[in-house]
């Protein structure tokens, strides 16, 4: 079934941290589809995050009556002013007729990767800070604005360490290059961080289940 699928007539619009998991499905052909994306990090910033998710909507728009957005629905946009106001209220906005627009079913891009469940397993009892690759790879976007002491208040909670949820290789790829950076991280989170290889089972079913119902 998966092979039949087809995302040539839909353009994604995602959140930057995720550029490393969607390009390379794009090289292995599961995905044929134009991706624009807003500025990695931005959960910490809703303001700019609304700002750049309009805007990319918009250009979307001209180029495809079938959108997918890839963010989550629970984590990635907090509005503290206006605690109502969600990532589906910016969206619903930006709807009009003639248009499908969807976001992937998924709390935040954790799970895009790995369900609760599979985390619980691979957090074996302890407690873990997980990560996906875009978080290492954008870490001067993702904790932009921290310092030691925002690092402090943070991490050492997290007393099983972290895990990078790595559906992609990506982790001893960037060890090859950028040991010396992944040793500076572990050393301002006071934490030490790990992979663990994961399938793309759920990210591809992710992106499926967003598509419209005639198109799966």
């Amino acid at each position: 079934m998966v092979k039949n699928i087809s995302f040539k007539d839909y353009v994604i619009v995602a959140c930057g941290t995720m550029i490393p998991e969607l390009n390379y499905l794009k090289e292995i052909g599961f995905l044929d589809v134009h991706a624009l994306y807003t500025a990695p990090g931005l959960h910490q910033v809703p303001d700019e995050l609304e700002i750049q998710l309009q805007k990319q909507l918009e250009i979307a728009k001209k180029s495809a009556k079938k959108i997918i957005v890839v963010y989550g629905g629970k984590y990635c946009y907090i509005n503290m002013r206006d605690p109502y106001r969600t990532i589906d209220t910016v969206i619903e906005e930006m709807r009009e007729e003639g248009y499908y627009i969807a976001r992937t079913d998924v709390e935040n891009c954790l799970d895009m990767l790995a369900t609760g469940e599979e985390r619980e397993k691979l957090a074996e009892g302890e407690k873990i800070w997980f990560c996906t690759p875009g978080w290492l790879k954008y870490r001067d976007q993702v904790f932009k604005g921290w310092d030691k002491a925002n690092a402090n208040e943070n991490f050492p909670q997290y007393t099983g360490g972290g895990i990078m949820l790595d559906p992609i290789g990506f982790f001893d790829d960037y060890a090859m290059e950028h040991v010396e950076e992944i040793l500076d991280f572990s050393d301002w989170t006071s934490i030490t961080l790990e992979a663990r290889t994961i399938g793309l089972e759920r990210l591809k079913a992710v992106l499926i289940n967003a598509m419209a119902e005639e198109d799966r």
